[in-house]
């Protein structure tokens, strides 16, 4: 593929201010980052500080035309249609892209400070999750603005250009390469980082512990294929087996004592088990998400937290005005520009990586091995602490019930574990994003309909699936997805 001039750097250092501040100093104040302390500090700059959330539910089939009283932004509505979305605002790709390569300029200027240490010695835990950072920010890029990995076609698909040096000049050469070639570098870094890991942190939710590694590790080897793999990092990140007692605990936040901040704290808090990686991200969804034009109703909701026909009762559904259904996730941050300013801005905290999905990752292997009884096991493991007052007779998942629930949509016992299985994650990440991440893995068909009846489809191998890049990269002649 042809290289071509990129304004990475430019995008990278415009994007985030912890990161811009870092970068704008002279190189002789830069020196001062010259112990592993100071260096873990700039690595707080190393996750993207922006979510995928807005667009990637309004892509999905989670979401319907709902009311035109809803708010209007083209993160939502552009990405209901799959449009190209082309707002530079937070919540969309555009923001999403440049806070991921704000990240990995902070993950390399990390790890050139430890390459180049008197002692690297003493660096190794820095060095570790300055990898895996660099790698997950990579990772989700290619994820999203590319297409999803086919062992077929990944060698000529285009990726996404995977940086490694940090950015001392506006305007560098840079070859976006293949989807292959992405992959190869992220799992480069990740067998490198994950060893060096020492989870020495104050606040371990925020960072890439061993077992966040491993889960991401275990996401990254589901999306290549490689299904023993899947297996065996989800192992590795769990080696007891104990993900039902490390779940996000729905059951402990149930009767009228429990208040909506109740749950929204839990949700993503640090103490949280289930949370393995949180995300501190510049984001207006947490008090947007219920009340977009594009969501979700009441009985889509409850058709989406009910898997196999059984409802999850642990999780608190709530509305707005009685027309915006939602499961209570999201805490609002407001930072104001000053004490007693009106204005200011969103945060929200989002879970990156998490508990379930390592358990899920490995149930889709076994079952991806024919290994179903060990896939039910999986699967019952998380349902049993999202039911209340669970019996296993009427909620337990047998093959009998399996094959009967989903037995007139196919007759093959894999697609159907398959189906259950997704349908199960549906579930579980509402709101989260995690839905299109699945349509695009497995290349799944969405059809969305508005309220006037008109129907869009989106094909399976549908082009508008991968993100459009951002417009200032044409800038340097880098072509753009295609339409």
């Amino acid at each position: 593929m042809k290289k071509r001039y990129l304004y990475i750097a430019a995008v990278a250092l415009l994007s985030t201010t912890g990161c811009k501040k870092y970068l704008e100093q002279a190189p002789d104040q830069r020196a001062v980052l010259n112990t592993p302390e100071k260096v873990a500090e700039l690595l707080v700059t190393a996750y993207p500080a922006a979510n995928y959330f807005t667009f990637a539910e309004a892509m999905s089939d989670n979401a319907m035309d709902v009311s035109l009283t809803g708010i209007h932004l083209p993160a939502n509505e552009d990405a209901y249609f799959w449009r190209d979305i082309t707002t530079t605002a937070q919540d969309g790709p555009t923001y999403y892209w440049n806070a991921c390569y704000a990240a990995i300029a902070s993950a390399n200027q990390a790890l050139d400070i430890c390459n180049k240490a008197t002692n690297p010695q003493l660096y190794s835990g820095q060095k570790g999750e300055a990898l895996v950072a660099r790698a997950y920010a990579h990772f989700m890029l290619v994820t999203l603005f590319s297409k999803a990995y086919d062992p077929a076609t990944a060698g000529q698909d285009a990726g996404i250009p995977y940086v490694t040096e940090p950015e001392k000049i506006v305007v560098k050469n840079y070859d976006r390469k293949t989807v292959a070639y992405v992959y190869d570098m992220i799992e480069k870094d990740l067998k490198e980082g994950i060893p060096l890991l020492n989870d020495k942190y104050a606040i371990p939710a925020y960072h890439f512990t061993r077992r966040a590694a491993h889960a991401f590790a275990s996401r990254f080897y589901l999306w290549k294929r490689n299904y023993d793999k899947v297996i065996e990092e989800a192992n590795l990140a769990f080696p007891t087996n104990d993900f039902a007692a490390n779940v996000r605990p729905w059951l402990n936040y149930q009767g009228a004592s429990v208040t909506v901040n109740d749950l929204q704290t839990f949700y993503t808090s640090a103490t949280n088990p289930g949370n393995l990686l949180l995300g501190e991200t510049v984001s207006n969804y947490c008090v947007y998400y219920y009340r977009y034009q594009f969501a979700m109703s009441q009985p889509r909701v409850i058709q989406l937290i009910s898997p196999l026909g059984s409802r999850w009762d642990a999780l608190k559904v709530y509305s707005t005005s009685s027309t915006f259904y939602f499961v209570m996730k999201y805490l609002a941050y407001f930072k104001r520009v000053s004490i007693n300013a009106n204005t200011g801005t969103y945060y929200t905290m989002v879970p990156l990586l998490t508990t379930e999905e390592t358990l899920l990752n490995r149930a889709e292997a076994l079952l991806s091995k024919d290994m179903y009884a060990e896939a039910l096991n999986d699967m019952n493991a998380l349902v049993k602490t999202r039911v209340l007052n669970y019996n296993t007779t009427q909620h337990l998942i047998t093959d009998a019930r399996v094959m009967s629930y989903y037995g007139s949509r196919t007759t093959d016992k894999k697609e159907a574990y398959r189906l259950a299985l997704l349908d199960i994650k549906r579930a579980e990440f509402l709101n989260e994003g995690m839905r299109w991440l699945d349509i695009l893995r497995l290349k799944m068909p969405v059809t969305h309909t508005t309220s006037r009846g008109e129907v869009f489809d989106l094909a399976a191998d549908d082009k508008r699936k991968l993100l459009q890049l951002p417009e200032e990269v044409t800038l340097s002649g880098v072509p753009l997805n295609p339409r």
